[in-house]
């Protein structure tokens, strides 16, 4: 007899559960989109009762989702679908009981990791061990490892009890709207992929800029570091999105041939063409602001600012530089793609005193979601000497134009998307591999190189060095 459709949560107490995980659930509850007998078994450490567990989840929901979106009236049919049982991950025992909770074994089961990496493991042992991983799907919180070969040791593990095309390696930056509307402009709108490539495009930015510290993450950040952090994952991810070759469908398989084929193609990355930071004391939102060290409590070499200087060796791209940018503690949050197309290859207001600024589309992904497309204009008047232009926004905010309809959070889309078993906006086995295999270089780069740190103030844009990766190639920072 086949079991009721169920998602197990590991680490259900954990903070990504709470502001992430229960409150999306709720949300696709509210909607009516998760199926209608679904029962939710949130599983860690913790001793709880299920009323226990649902008192969490019903402060999660107030606290963490937007108080439109909370309807008092369908809390109580959601947490109805909650159970949690308390296992211990690290030994057989409680396995069985799980497995007793989500009716054996068959049926429509969903599990979700979102546990430390050291714990994938003794996990999925423990899933197959007491049959809970056949037929299951399952979801994979990152970090994947941290590094190559601790990366293929996690993948190994989970290939044992899943095979590839049930298992959802998540990158929460590809449930965000913006990110899915990339493609949609880039492939819905015949004006812009005719320029989508060396012969339009003079550089490509991307920046993820955090002004928060390590906010009680000392342990992880420090073994982590903003390339592992970042780059590894979410960046890369971007950078496929922007510089992929049209797919021939939006099926799962066609995307992610599409950004594997990228991601290979990106050559080693040289000393001069990388910078590493660490914040030191400095001001942020107006206050004063602790450094690093005085953060973590101890010393450390940790970079928790980087900047690259990337190129892909393809066709389509062939010298055009790809900057990226992330770090901790700097002047502003935000996260974004920045498209600088070249100059018209002639000016014919030049003689009348006009300046042209090439075009630049911006594309944010937060705070604000918008796309916005910088043109040149003519400010009024007769002109009878001097013609004026200055370039002009054309603005596309995607929070105003489809104000009507809930700003959701990404885990909805990718956790409905995991119970539907859609794996187009996960990560496959390959990618993941790939995307290592070009951080691992630049850390040994880095580790031959013997690149020194540079110190940059919380509250600032990043060590001076970043500036200049850029500024010698005649280009700026869209700050």
């Amino acid at each position: 007899m086949n079991r009721p459709a169920s998602l197990i949560l590991f680490g259900a107490t954990g903070d990504l559960s709470r502001r992430m995980l229960l409150p999306s659930l709720y949300a696709l509850h509210v909607d009516r989109l998760l199926p209608g007998g679904l029962n939710i078994v949130g599983t860690a450490r913790s001793r709880l009762s299920d009323d226990e567990f649902r008192a969490t989840a019903r402060a999660a929901i107030e606290a963490h989702l937007p108080k439109d979106r909370v309807v008092t009236d369908r809390i109580e049919g959601f947490l109805a679908r909650l159970r949690y049982l308390p296992v211990d991950v690290t030994t057989p025992d409680g396995f069985d009981d799980l497995a007793k909770a989500v009716g054996g074994s068959g049926g429509d089961l969903s599990i979700f990791l979102s546990t430390a990496p050291q714990f994938f493991e003794p996990t999925i042992a423990g899933l197959k061990a007491a049959g809970i991983a056949d037929g299951a799907r399952i979801g994979l919180e990152k970090p994947l490892g941290l590094d190559l070969e601790t990366s293929r040791q996690i993948n190994d593990a989970v290939a044992n009890a899943f095979p590839e095309e049930r298992t959802f390696r998540i990158d929460h930056y590809l449930g965000k709207e913006t990110v899915q509307n990339l493609m949609v402009l880039r492939f819905a709108n015949m004006m812009f992929e005719p320029l989508w490539n060396a012969g339009g495009i003079d550089h490509v930015q991307i920046t993820v800029a955090e002004t928060v510290g390590l906010e009680g993450r000392g342990g992880f950040y420090d073994d982590t570091g903003a390339l592992r952090d970042m780059v590894q994952n979410h960046m890369l991810q971007l950078l496929a999105l922007t510089a992929m070759e049209p797919p021939a469908d939006l099926d799962s398989t066609s995307v992610r041939d599409e950004k594997v084929k990228v991601l290979r193609a990106l050559r080693p990355v040289s000393d001069e063409e990388m910078v590493f930071g660490q914040y030191g004391p400095g001001s942020s939102a107006g206050e004063a602001a602790p450094g690093y060290l005085e953060d973590l409590g101890g010393t450390s070499d940790t970079e928790t600012f980087v900047a690259l200087k990337a190129h892909i060796d393809n066709w389509r791209w062939q010298g055009v530089p790809f900057y990226l940018r992330t770090g901790k503690r700097l002047a502003e949050r935000r996260s974004e793609i920045v498209i600088q197309f070249k100059c018209v290859p002639h000016s014919i207001f030049a003689s009348r005193g006009a300046k042209l600024t090439a075009n630049r589309l911006v594309i944010r992904l937060q705070p604000e979601e918008y796309v916005r497309l910088l043109v040149m204009a003519k400010e009024p008047g007769l002109d009878r000497g001097e013609v004026t232009l200055r370039q002009v926004p054309l603005d596309l905010s995607l929070s105003e134009t489809f104000k009507a309809r809930p700003r959701r959070i990404a885990y909805e889309r990718l956790l409905l998307d995991l119970i539907d078993g859609d794996p187009t906006l996960f990560v496959r086995r390959d990618e993941v591999e790939a995307q290592w295999r070009w951080v691992d270089a630049i850390r040994e780069t880095r580790r031959k190189s013997g690149l020194d740190l540079k110190s940059y103030s919380a509250g600032g844009w990043g060590p001076a060095a970043g500036i200049a990766l850029t500024e010698r190639d005649g280009v700026s920072w869209n700050d």
